[in-house]
């Protein structure tokens, strides 16, 4: 079979700006290190430019693992009920011996968000349970920022029909390619230097944040009123950041977010979506949930609610906080009124909260602390890590100090 072509579409010169500003931006991939690409089979025109520019770098190896659409879905149609409990623990297991031996990671995104949303639920949620499993080796060098990685995009024709229904498929590739770049940032004259000078506005975010030391954040909003403690000694980072190898990189292309480590026994209250979550395949819609001591104890979704609760009941960590996120609604990718239906760039749309793992390096002194001592300081332990949006200009946050007074930090989403 062969596949439609719809790389005419895209600007050949902005693609190759998008495969530069991977390697040298969000990777800084470094002279002998190999690299580990994973994508969609759509984006071949991204991975050979990305791998181009990997060796022009000076990369040891790059070694590319490829999905396709229709392969996936040949399981859910043809596979016997035992493989839905199965995952490649080769695959991931090489995966990571290769970032213990030095690799970086770049993963490529674009799949159909809404591949799996008429598949069995039940069997949705038992593939990805046993995926994060078998991925949970590979996946510690990243959530513990041992290794430089990065996420970027490719707009594949699927993904584009989504996010533009009403498009001829041409068309709404392109338009696709070309936010994608914007959000990017490599429809400028020289996109290193903007994202230079993007890393320093977020680095002013953070550094204020870590100056103001808070002991919780308190979102308030239609649907919401959450109250969000922060771990101990929590440190709060954005754009670009350096991993244990000594690497600074921008792990995700897009960003416009600062983010740290919540408590994980301290959030209390009830919260709302504000965006859709598309998680492997399955579109989550108008996300409702209750926190009681951290944990989640009562979640409710007009979409996707069976998948839902079973990612929450993936392990005793998935129903507790990993990550809370600061990003302005007057965002670029806010502002360009445009629903990705992809947490990469969704989430850089809105202020959002992620279930499950968290980040090491979002503690001071992160690289030299133990698991027992991230858990002692809050931190939480999952298999999963999912990012979901709960910012609009509808809502307000107040930073809380250890006296219990209030500091404004965004009002009707915007910095205070």
């Amino acid at each position: 079979m062969t596949l439609p072509d719809f790389s005419a579409s895209i600007d050949p010169a902005k693609l190759d700006k998008l495969a530069e500003v991977a390697i040298k931006v969000g990777l800084q991939l470094q002279e002998g290190q190999d690299l580990v690409l994973t994508a969609p089979l759509a984006a071949v025109p991204l991975v050979r430019l990305i791998t181009a520019h990997a060796y022009k770098a000076g990369a040891g190896v790059v070694t590319t693992f490829y999905s396709d659409e229709e392969t996936t879905l040949s399981r859910y149609r043809h596979g016997h009920d035992a493989s839905f409990d199965r995952a490649s623990n080769w695959l991931y297991d090489g995966m990571a011996k290769a970032y213990e031996n030095g690799a970086a990671r770049l993963a490529i995104a674009g799949d159909n968000p809404m591949l799996l949303a008429s598949e069995d639920p039940a069997k949705v949620g038992r593939a990805n349970k046993a995926n994060s499993i078998a991925y949970k080796p590979a996946l510690e060098h990243i959530s513990n920022f041992d290794i430089n990685w990065n996420i970027c995009s490719y707009p594949n024709p699927s993904w584009a029909k989504l996010v533009f229904p009403d498009l001829p498929i041409e068309e709404a590739v392109r338009k696709l390619a070309d936010a994608i770049f914007a959000a990017s940032r490599v429809d400028r004259d020289d996109p290193i230097a903007a994202w230079a000078e993007h890393n320093a506005e977020l680095k002013k975010r953070s550094t204020w944040l870590n100056g103001e030391r808070f002991s919780a954040l308190h979102f308030t909003g239609p649907g919401t009123d959450l109250t969000v403690g922060l771990a101990d000694g929590h440190e709060w980072h954005g754009g670009a950041s350096t991993a244990k190898n000594g690497v600074t990189c921008n792990p995700n292309i897009p960003t416009e977010e600062v983010f740290t480590t919540p408590h994980a026994l301290k959030v209390e209250g009830h919260v709302s979506s504000t965006k859709p979550l598309s998680h492997q395949g399955t579109l989550i819609d108008d996300i409702r949930v209750r926190f009681e001591g951290g944990r989640i104890v009562e979640a409710k979704a007009s979409k996707g609610e069976a998948v839902l609760n079973r990612v929450l009941d993936t392990d005793d960590g998935a129903r507790r906080l990993g990550e809370v996120a600061l990003v302005p609604h007057s965002s670029p990718i806010s502002a360009s009124g445009v629903l990705f239906y992809n947490t990469l760039f969704d989430e850089n749309a809105s202020c959002h909260i992620a279930l499950g793992q968290c980040y090491s390096k979002c503690f001071l002194d992160g690289a030299s602390l133990s698991q027992d001592q991230i858990t002692a300081q809050g931190g939480n332990s999952s298999l999963i890590h999912i990012d979901w949006m709960i910012g609009s200009d509808k809502v307000d946050i107040n930073g809380i100090r250890a006296d219990g007074s209030k500091v404004p930090v965004m009002r009707q989403g915007e910095w205070a």
